[in-house]
C-alpha cells in the first residue's frame, strides 16, 4: 500500500486510489455529528449558489456551511458541530458547503473512491482503509480555505498514515500543538458566536464515531452515505 500526504485544491486533484478528503476543523467533523443526529445523506457542494438552489428546490433539506467562517445568509447552521449537536433535527437530508473540505470533494476527481477524514472518526477511516486493502491511499489535508495548510488537518494525516504503517501516535501532543497554532482561534472570545471553543474539543474528540462518510455519486450531485465499520 503507497499511502500519500497531499495538499489544497491541487492535492485533491492529484489524489488517486482511495483519496481521504480530510478537514478537521471543522466540516467532516461536523458531517459527522450532523449523521449521528439523524441526518442520513449529506450532499457536499463545492459552489454556495448550487446549495443555495438545492434548499429552494428541497425546503425540508438542512442547509449548513460556512464563508469566512461564518453562517451564510439564509443558512440553517453555520459549520459548527456544537451548534448542529444541541439543536433538535428532523431533517433527514442535509446540503453542505464550506470554504474547504466540500471544495476537496469537488476537486477529487481522478480518485477511485472518497471518503471524509476528520479525528472524530479516525479509527473507522483507518479500519476501512485495512479491510479495503487499496493499492494507493491519497491523504488530502485540505487547510485553511485552500489557501494554506494547517496543523489540525497534516496532523490528522499523520496520524491515519502512522496508525496503517505500523508507527506510534502521541495524540495529545497532537493536539496541543493543534491548540497553540491553527486551532488558537477557537479560543478567542472575540469568536464566541461563530467558532465556540466547544467546536474545538469536540473535534478532538478522537474516535467518538464508528462510521465512515463515503462519497457516491448520482449524475451531478455527490453524496455522502454513512457506512460502519
Amino acid at each position: 500500500m503507497h499511502i500519500n500526504i497531499l495538499h489544497l485544491a491541487e492535492g485533491a486533484i492529484e489524489a488517486k486510489g482511495t483519496a481521504v478528503i480530510i478537514d478537521v476543523l471543522r466540516a467532516f467533523s461536523t458531517a459527522c455529528y450532523a449523521i449521528n443526529k439523524g441526518i442520513e445523506t449529506i450532499i457536499p457542494v463545492g459552489d454556495i449558489d448550487l446549495a443555495y438552489r438545492l434548499k429552494k428546490e428541497n425546503p425540508d433539506y438542512l442547509l449548513i456551511g460556512e464563508r469566512h467562517e461564518r453562517k451564510p445568509e439564509g443558512f440553517d447552521f453555520g459549520n459548527s458541530p456544537t451548534h448542529i449537536n444541541d439543536a433538535v433535527i428532523s431533517a433527514k437530508t442535509m446540503v453542505q458547503t464550506t470554504s474547504s473540505g466540500t471544495q476537496g470533494i469537488a476537486n477529487a476527481i481522478n480518485a477511485d473512491e472518497i471518503i471524509t477524514g476528520s479525528f472524530v472518526n479516525a479509527g473507522a477511516i483507518i479500519n476501512y482503509i485495512r479491510k479495503t486493502n487499496p493499492k494507493e491511499v491519497s491523504l488530502v489535508c485540505m487547510g485553511f480555505a485552500l489557501q494554506y495548510p494547517t496543523a489540525e488537518d497534516t496532523l490528522c494525516a499523520e496520524y491515519i498514515k502512522n496508525e496503517l504503517e505500523g508507527r506510534p501516535n502521541d495524540f495529545p501532543a497532537m493536539v496541543k500543538q493543534i491548540k497553540e497554532t491553527d486551532g488558537a482561534r477557537f479560543f478567542d472570545p472575540a469568536t464566541e458566536s461563530w467558532s465556540p471553543e466547544s467546536d474545538f474539543h469536540l473535534c478532538m474528540d478522537l474516535n467518538r464515531f464508528d462510521f465512515i462518510l463515503k462519497v457516491e455519486k448520482v449524475g451531478d450531485l455527490n453524496y455522502l452515505r454513512k457506512m460502519t465499520v
